[in-house]
């Protein structure tokens, strides 16, 4: 364990760095603070209430748009409609996150500990590898177009398939994490926490290594290999063969979806980095850490709340079928 004991002494002042897991678990808020009460400490769970009311009522919005309006029924909408179920999810369950940073202790039980870490896990994953999914699916829209070709397997249920097997991957990746994740007593105080068997710090390295392969660095290649590539066949269509570039539409959804990744990894890689950092470097805990520790972590868990509004902004279709379906609801 690496829990924090905020004092004017920072008497636990040997800390392995800016933590993955134990950020996003709260390992850093077992606070006990004889002197005066640190900014972030009020500031941090003002943050996160906003990033649950903005992300429950932005998410709701687009699940409940795809599912009622016919003229999202569409590919593309399948893999967005699962993102927006993953980050409503996990700002369902937020506000429990945040009565275990102001209670500083767990009393929820071990069963909703692992529940918790579990969603929060989904929500790491889950992201970065719709994403995934959905690179691929604009990169062979884009090889099909330039082939002049149709595309008779990409299908709405073959969409819904693909979206189901995402779904399974993801949840043998966070099983390691569900087993791990136990109620600790840490100094009469109950933390839901990571427990690792010994020896801990080479599990804990461990565990940071595999999030960082399995939650980013594959995934990320993957998108930046696929989109190297969609560019390269959209540059040489255009400057050899003189055919039509995609039509209008087929430029927005693949301007849509890199701008909703360029978001997702400006949310993420901070937090991803700071894994690095806590393999590579000794940080002592000072109160400037520990801020920088929770804005990361701040960042990660706004991204939950982000994509109803690219989606808005971004595409026509959800803008007109969710001001129509506001519309017949408010009908006399």
């Amino acid at each position: 364990m690496e829990n924090v004991s905020l004092n004017p002494e920072f008497p636990n002042s040997s800390c392995k760095g800016l933590g993955s897991y134990s950020l996003r678990r709260n390992e850093w808020t077992n606070f006990t603070i004889p002197g005066p009460i640190p900014n972030f400490y009020i500031a941090v769970p003002i943050i996160y209430s906003v990033i649950c009311a903005v992300g429950l009522t932005g998410n709701t919005a687009v699940i409940y748009v795809i599912l009622k309006a016919p003229k999202m029924k569409t590919v593309t909408n399948v893999f967005i409609l699962n993102l927006a179920i993953a980050d409503e999810l996990f700002t369902l369950v937020l506000p429990i996150n945040i009565a275990d940073y102001l209670l500083l202790q767990w009393p929820f039980g071990e069963f909703m500990c692992k529940l918790i870490i579990s969603i929060d896990q989904y929500n790491t994953f889950s992201s970065i590898y719709f994403l995934t999914v959905m690179s691929i699916d604009r990169y062979l829209v884009v090889v099909a177009t330039v082939k002049s070709k149709k595309m008779s397997y990409r299908t709405y249920r073959a969409a819904k398939i693909v979206s189901l097997c995402v779904w399974t991957f993801v949840t043998i990746i966070i099983l390691p994490f569900t087993v791990f994740g136990k109620i600790h007593n840490d100094w009469g105080r109950l933390q839901c926490v990571f427990v690792f068997p010994d020896p801990e710090s080479l599990w804990w390295k461990a565990s940071r290594i595999y999030t960082l392969i399995m939650g980013f660095a594959i995934p990320v290649s993957t998108i930046c290999i696929l989109y190297t590539m969609m560019l390269c066949k959209l540059r040489s269509m255009h400057l050899n063969i003189n055919a039509k570039a995609l039509d209008k539409a087929k430029k927005k959804v693949t301007l849509m979806v890199l701008i909703i990744l360029a978001v997702c990894l400006f949310c993420w890689t901070p937090y991803h980095l700071s894994t690095i950092v806590a393999l590579t470097t000794d940080i002592q805990q000072t109160p400037l850490i520990i801020g920088i520790s929770y804005f990361i972590t701040s960042l990660s868990y706004a991204n939950s709340c982000l994509n109803p509004f690219l989606y808005a902004f971004l595409d026509d279709s959800f803008r007109k079928s969710f001001r129509k379906l506001v519309e017949c609801r408010t009908a006399p």
